[in-house]
């Protein structure tokens, strides 16, 4: 159902959570994500805590998603001493390609507590379906 084929960018992605870079246009961070089936549908979901739905940009194309956003800084006072500043900031990206069992027509997105639900359900024609056998009787009335 989903394949994941680019080494090159699972490298980038661990290389930015071990040194914390800041995902840029150009080269964004990748987000968390897990993936399952369930029945006759398939589940992404991605963690993109404090990023507002408006700042979430999701494209389908050729069985491709791509699911891109953006945490910018909070503004602060022109007083304000930085203590602590851990929170990822910047462009964060990923692409999925998507096997063509899934119905890519059909995909809805819901983003609740940080987290981005993707459903897609499997297209018709993968489902398994069950074939009529004609029997042997079948054979000796056409030779009647």
């Amino acid at each position: 159902m989903l394949m994941r084929t680019d080494p090159f960018r699972e490298l980038d992605r661990i290389t930015q959570q071990m040194f914390g870079t800041a995902g840029t246009w150009s080269r964004p961070s990748a987000m968390p994500l897990d993936a399952w089936r369930d029945g006759d549908t398939f589940y992404v979901q991605f963690d993109l805590p404090g990023i507002t739905p408006d700042a979430i940009d999701l494209d389908v194309e050729q069985n491709v998603l791509t699911v891109k956003a953006e945490r910018r800084p909070t503004q602060r006072g022109d007083n304000a001493e930085v203590q602590a500043s851990e929170r990822p900031l910047g462009v964060f990206s990923r692409q999925l390609f998507l096997g063509d069992t899934l119905d890519t027509e059909k995909i809805s997105a819901a983003y609740e507590a940080g987290v981005l639900t993707l459903t897609i359900p499997v297209a018709e024609t993968a489902k398994p379906r069950k074939i009529q056998i004609s029997g042997g009787s079948d054979r000796k009335e056409l030779q009647a």
